[in-house]
């Protein structure tokens, strides 16, 4: 059995535990709640882009040819994996990195590169042989994600899918930020953009119209990049905001049952007390019978 110094000294690393817990819930709240209002603020300009684009692109089908637009063939995928830089986030990175292990899985008669932006995912695909085009880390272990950053990777990208033609598939795999408690890993096609198909049925109905100020190939040409840009960016966004709500919701338990596990071990300490004191009165009381 533990003795008495032994207990206290355990509570009292759990208490020290516990201040920490407490210490990194706090933190994660202050950056969740600036995270959460970036995501908000981007959501609309990202899905109306994405809409506009894909509407476009599939109406001028047959009449208008980009290199990011062009499908090509099904073999060999470029994946992004956006993760957290730190642990003790919960199953945040976990999810991401199954979502991930599962669509390689499903396609694993495809050649696979990738491209992690996070350590926690680089070092997962890392042991497992994987091949990298390129990583970056250290991107978003503030709870910030820069705008020029996410332009980096973009123009990478595109300048790998335009120069590369054995790449035929861009995929970004992130993780959508629904509430605190509930986040979701995604995987959506970055690369060539997916054109909006026309059916009949919705072109015999009414249609949006569009005024080309400058001709199609010069606006598409500058818009383009943007649409990969803004995607990679609001994917950052998302990761980090799923982030900070899983470390938030993670901390909040360990806190709980470091608590729970103070009352434990208290109530043990004072048993074992108990037990020291009522040994002593039995000696003492012995002690005297027998003078």
């Amino acid at each position: 059995m533990a003795s008495l110094l032994d207990m206290r000294r355990r509570i009292k690393s759990v208490k020290n535990t516990q201040q920490i817990t407490k210490a990194m819930k706090m933190v994660a709240a202050a950056k969740l709640k600036r995270a959460q209002d970036r995501v908000t603020a981007s959501r609309p300009f990202a899905g109306k882009m994405s809409a506009v684009l894909g509407d476009l692109s599939g109406r001028i089908a047959g009449e208008f040819s980009h290199p990011l637009l062009d499908a090509r063939s099904d073999e060999k995928y470029l994946v992004v994996l956006i993760s957290a830089d730190k642990g003790l986030a919960g199953a945040f990175n976990a999810n991401v990195i199954k979502a991930t292990q599962a669509f390689l899985k499903e396609h694993e008669a495809k050649s696979t590169v990738m491209v992690p932006v996070g350590r926690k995912g680089r070092d997962f695909f890392k042991r497992r042989q994987v091949e990298f085009l390129d990583e970056y880390v250290g991107l978003t272990g503030s709870g910030q994600v820069n705008h020029a950053d996410a332009v980096e990777i973009a123009n990478k990208l595109i300048k790998t899918f335009t120069e590369d033609e054995t790449i035929d598939k861009v995929f970004v795999v992130f993780t959508e930020f629904k509430t605190v408690l509930s986040q979701k890993a995604v995987i959506e096609q970055l690369l060539p953009i997916p054109r909006t198909a026309v059916d009949d049925e919705a072109a015999a109905g009414p249609q949006a119209e569009y005024i080309y100020e400058q001709p199609a190939p010069e606006i598409f040409g500058r818009l383009l990049p943007k649409q990969v840009e803004t995607q990679i960016y609001r994917g950052m966004l998302e990761s980090v905001a799923s982030e900070q709500g899983s470390r938030m919701t993670a901390m909040d338990s360990a806190s709980k049952n470091a608590a729970e596990l103070i009352d434990t071990l208290t109530l043990n300490m004072n048993r074992i007390r108990q037990a020291a004191i009522t040994k002593e009165i039995i000696e003492v009381v012995s002690g005297a019978a027998a003078a």
